[in-house]
């Protein structure tokens, strides 16, 4: 389909939510940005698989990356998208095709901006982090994502929102001895050991750090626990699955570390972890758009893809139209005064 890059911002949202693009299916919406990108004479198009970067090359003194991702999770019956008292129903809505449709308005109608900008719109961001288009940009084409300062669209319900937390998971693993469960004194129950690792993620006491004037709260919890042989057999072994959602004062080496102290009478491995990401609110540039936003700030309490701009050593927020707990859900939707909202604050800041 063609998009009209020109259309009301709520009404680009709605015709973007209406090309279904499940993570791995992009292609139709890829091409759609891709040819309409192309008819804008001030920008430069690069293309990798699903994934586009259109850069300003105005040779300003400082470039900004604005960041989305076009993917979303399964439809669950709610295509194609619906206007309702000025609410836009659809999948994608707020995570994170409202977002999309800003950025694509912006780099439409802000020919001459203050600041250079990449715009970069990537696939793949809802599921396994080894197919994520951000990240296989950041591997492939780096110089395509640098910046002085970076804007990640993910869903905040118009407020920034600085760096974001660390993710690890980790497998605690309790061990017994077999036994037959009719004589239950001849072994050691691995399972009734697992309870003393519960006891320890009851009692721990998650931290609330500040950084960079941010306050994070941290947080330690069980997510699966797994254990038995037979109906008859004293289990041997039982693991306990927990998450770690840690601050961005910590790396990922010293999340580890931590988990490692508090397990410390058990094995512990580490089978995922993404670092977060400082808030970095001390760039000039990032002052400025805070700024230019309203002024209010907290800090993201889950992990996005502003962690993969920090590794680059680019300070990033996240700020975008939609309240992220809707994302995900049949009901998703987004007020499309919320949309216009953020598009006329980010045209503004740009603008200078």
């Amino acid at each position: 389909m063609d998009l009209d890059l020109y259309a009301p911002v709520g009404e680009l949202t709605a015709h973007i939510v209406d090309v279904e693009s499940v993570s791995g299916a992009e292609r139709p919406l890829a091409d759609a940005i891709e040819a309409a990108l192309r008819l804008r004479g001030h920008l430069s198009l690069h293309r990798d698989g699903n994934a586009l970067v259109a850069r300003t090359e105005l040779g300003r003194p400082r470039r900004v990356v604005l960041a989305g991702h076009v993917d979303t999770v399964p439809v669950a019956g709610n295509l194609p998208s619906r206007l309702d008292g000025g609410l836009l129903y659809g999948c994608g809505t707020a995570d994170m095709k409202a977002g999309v449709a800003v950025l694509l308005s912006l780099a439409a109608t802000v020919t001459a901006p203050v600041l250079d900008v990449s715009y970069v719109f990537y696939d793949c961001e809802e599921v396994e982090s080894e197919r994520n288009g951000l990240g296989r940009l950041s591997g492939a084409r780096p110089d395509l994502l640098q910046g002085d300062f970076a804007v990640l669209l993910e869903p905040t319900d118009g407020v920034v929102e600085g760096g974001c937390q660390g993710t690890m998971r980790a497998q605690i693993r309790a061990t017994g001895e077999r036994a037959h469960s009719a004589r239950s004194w001849m072994g050691r129950n691995a399972i009734h050991e697992a309870a003393e690792i519960l006891r320890v993620l009851r009692e721990y006491q998650p931290r609330e750090p500040e950084v960079d004037g941010l306050v994070y709260h941290e947080g330690l919890n069980a997510v699966g626990i797994a254990g038995g042989v037979a109906g008859n057999v004293i289990p041997d072994e039982c693991v306990v699955t927990v998450n770690y959602r840690f601050a961005p004062d910590r790396s990922a080496d010293q999340a580890a570390d931590h988990l490692r102290g508090l397990f410390d009478r058990w094995e512990v491995e580490i089978v995922d972890v993404a670092g977060g990401a400082r808030p970095g609110l001390g760039d000039p540039a990032a002052s400025s758009f805070v700024a230019a936003m309203g002024g209010a700030v907290r800090a993201k309490l889950g992990w996005t893809d502003v962690a993969r701009f920090d590794a680059l050593g680019i300070p990033a927020v996240n700020y975008g139209p939609g309240d992220p707990l809707l994302a995900h859900s049949r009901g998703e939707h987004v007020p499309v005064t919320a949309i216009e909202e953020c598009a006329s604050r980010m045209r503004a800041w740009l603008a200078g």
